[in-house]
This record gives C-alpha cells, structure tokens and sequence, in this order.
C-alpha cells in the first residue's frame, strides 16, 4: 500500500465524496463508457450495482479514490474479478490508484477469485495502462475503435488479465 493511502470499504456517508469524483471522470468522457451527463443518482448506481463492492482510499481522512471490485460475469465467469478506479485529479501521482488496485487483487483473491480482467481499458488512458501493466496485468485482446473518444474519434480499447494465483499459464 503507497504511504499515507489507507484504503476502507465505502458507506452510504462517502456518496457525495465518490461522486465529486466520479463526476470530472464522467463529464470528460475520455476513459468510462458512461453517459457524459450521467446524473450523481445514475452514477452511483452504476458504482454500487451489483455484484460489486465499493471502496474508498484515504489519505488523512479525506477520501481522494474510489474502486468497485466484484465477479466478472456470472455462473461460469465468477471466479474471475474485475474492478473499477477512480482517483482525485489533486491526489494523482501519490500513490492512490497503485493503491485501491492492489488492494482489489487482495480482496479478490481474499474472496476467492482465480483472475481479475479489466474488460475494456480505453487504450489511450496510458497512465492506467502503464500502471496495471507496472502490477502485473497483461494487455490479452485489442478491440479496434471500439471507444468513442471526445477528442480523438474512434480509439482502441483493450482487455487485460491477470492470474492472481500463478494457475494459468501462456499457451
């Protein structure tokens, strides 16, 4: 865990701190396939929608992130986890997304589950990409154009996997 980033399952009391985050993420557009105008109601909805599990990081008592974290799919996807990040722009840099993702693959595998996959990473989101590949996750699919980006029309999203118990290996 990064120094100082202590990381807390989310309460009813952290909704309007999630969605002042959520919020800029959303009305940019350029990383969640999410409406741009997605209302705070919509928005945390989608958050705190089943089957995941919300967490908030901290850093001196002050919630700067947030992840959800829960089954992939269902029925023969359930052993695989995937997760959700989002950081405060003033808190990028600190440590906070390293953070709530390593603390996704403990709590997954803590829960049980084999795999976390991020199933649509828009590939120009580079931080994130250079992150989740700094702990671990490999980049397994390329789904050409399929992201709408604001800015730059039609960009690649990828799928990436990591094993969390060292059971699967490259073919």
């Amino acid at each position: 865990m990064a120094a100082g980033v202590a990381i807390r399952p989310a309460t009813p009391a952290d909704h309007d701190a999630i969605w002042a985050i959520l919020k800029p993420v959303y009305r940019a557009g350029e990383t969640y396939c999410m409406p741009r105008d997605a209302t705070r109601a919509e928005a945390l909805s989608d958050w705190f929608g089943a089957p995941f599990h919300v967490f908030v990081a901290e850093i001196d008592g002050r919630i700067v992130g947030t992840s959800h974290v829960g089954a992939n799919r269902p029925g023969g996807g359930s052993h695989v986890a995937n997760a959700s990040f989002a950081t405060e722009p003033a808190a990028r840099g600190r440590g906070v997304a390293r953070a709530l993702v390593e603390h996704a693959k403990s709590w997954a595998r803590a829960m049980g589950f084999r795999a976390m996959q991020f199933n649509f990473v828009v590939a120009t989101n580079e931080d994130a990409v250079n992150l989740w590949q700094k702990v671990g996750f490999r980049v397994v699919g390329r789904l050409p154009a399929a992201f709408s980006h604001p800015r730059l029309g039609p960009v690649d999203a990828l799928v990436m996997f990591q094993d969390l118990n060292g059971e699967y290996h490259e073919p």
